[in-house]
């Protein structure tokens, strides 16, 4: 293994924790409702506080790790996270778990956007697709786990065991990569003191980079600010467990591991435009699986149906993403995350709303319709992109 895929897995393994951080609660948001008096929409919230403090973030760490060194901000950040887990799982009260929760999403949020801002760095832009397919392993294996995890430690120690694994999780990844921080290599900006506005406003006048913030936010917002309440949907449907709920939800990783394994034949046999196509349609259908499946285990094709759609899509965004300004490559990414982030916190919210006042139904079906017209707008917008590169090029 060379040192770059060396450094690669190492930023795989965190990103792991951070995913499965992100979504270890989602099983137990029944258990929450009931245990602090909440309603399921309220419960909830500790996704979307996670989410919120992830996105906002996103404005600090992007100049951050471009000025002091993406690698070395991000061993910080994973250590940091024990500390909001910690926090999470010690909560006497529900507002005390969101602080937790929002603490951890603010120290997580400096972990993958700037794994993937390093990757950009080291790795030239033909081999990038396939290094993040392979840094995804560590996202794809986190939500799944983070879904496991949470049910297993829900129905056999309560909810609190699980954020407990966390904690010790952040604490010895976070050293790891802290101790190998002197053998990593860095690109770090030519200048001393950190410029926040400076190249936040160099992304935000590309009218390509929002084109992608746009798409990242409503991905983001349609299938995350939805997924997070299918494993209640199946427990208060089907009268299924915690832990079923979160391994049929989790079945999202197996249609993922599926576009990693195939992603070279995958991205040479459809290319981008079809990829991010297909991919609104196959997120589309995976609700639809979800909502008119006759059993329970119709569910597990339409979750592995969900993560296998997200990645042709996702993946796409991601690696446009780490390309989008290449002068302040961390802030672009970071800023990419944080629409994604703020998407998803705002999908939460209004996800919230929409479950109280409609049921959990009403809420899948939003993302049945609507995933599929993103993925042909992004198809729309990325083939004028292209076409404006092959001109500019020719001239």
């Amino acid at each position: 293994m060379n040192s770059t895929n060396r450094v690669v897995a190492f930023l795989a393994v965190s990103a792991f924790a951070s995913t499965c951080s992100f979504r270890i609660l989602d099983p137990a948001i029944p258990q929450l409702s009931e245990e602090f008096g909440v309603s399921t929409g309220t419960a909830g919230d500790g996704v979307m506080w996670f989410a919120l403090a992830y996105g906002i973030m996103q404005f600090f760490y992007g100049p951050i790790g471009d000025r002091f060194g993406k690698y070395r901000v991000l061993a910080l950040a994973t250590l940091a996270s024990a500390l909001g887990s910690l926090a999470v799982a010690l909560a006497p009260t529900f507002q005390i778990l969101l602080l937790g929760r929002f603490l951890t999403g603010a120290t997580c949020a400096g972990i993958i956007p700037l794994a993937l801002a390093w990757i950009g760095d080291h790795v030239p832009y033909e081999r990038r697709q396939e290094t993040l397919a392979r840094f995804i392993l560590g996202n794809i294996i986190g939500v799944t786990s983070g879904l496991w995890i949470g049910g297993a430690f829900t129905d056999i120690t309560g909810w609190r065991g699980g954020v407990l694994f966390l904690v010790a999780l952040y604490l010895i990844i976070g050293t790891i990569l802290f101790l190998q921080r002197s053998h990593v290599p860095e690109v770090q900006a030519p200048y001393k003191k950190i410029k926040f506005l400076e190249p936040i406003l160099l992304v935000f006048s590309s009218g390509w980079a929002w084109v992608v913030l746009i798409t990242a936010m409503f991905e983001g917002g349609l299938v995350y600010g939805a997924i997070a309440y299918v494993p209640a949907y199946l427990q208060y449907t089907y009268e299924i467990s915690a832990t079923l709920a979160g391994i049929t939800t989790g079945m999202f990783a197996i249609g993922a591991l599926l576009y990693v394994v195939n992603a070279r034949w995958l991205i040479a046999k459809l290319g981008e435009l079809k990829l991010v196509a297909c991919g609104g349609i196959m997120l589309g259908s995976s609700y639809f699986l979800y909502l008119e499946g006759p059993t329970w285990h119709w569910a597990m094709l339409g979750s592995v149906v969900c993560g296998f759609g997200y990645y042709f899509l996702h993946a796409v965004l991601q690696a446009r993403a780490t390309q989008m300004v290449e002068k302040a490559r961390s802030t672009g990414v970071s800023m990419f995350a944080c629409f994604m982030f703020l998407g998803q916190a705002l999908g939460i919210i209004l996800g919230s709303f929409v479950v109280d006042a409609f049921g959990l139904r009403f809420l899948l079906w939003i993302s049945v319709a609507t995933l599929p017209i993103l993925g042909f707008w992004f198809n729309f917008e990325l083939r004028k992109h292209i076409s404006r590169q092959q001109q500019a090029a020719a001239a």
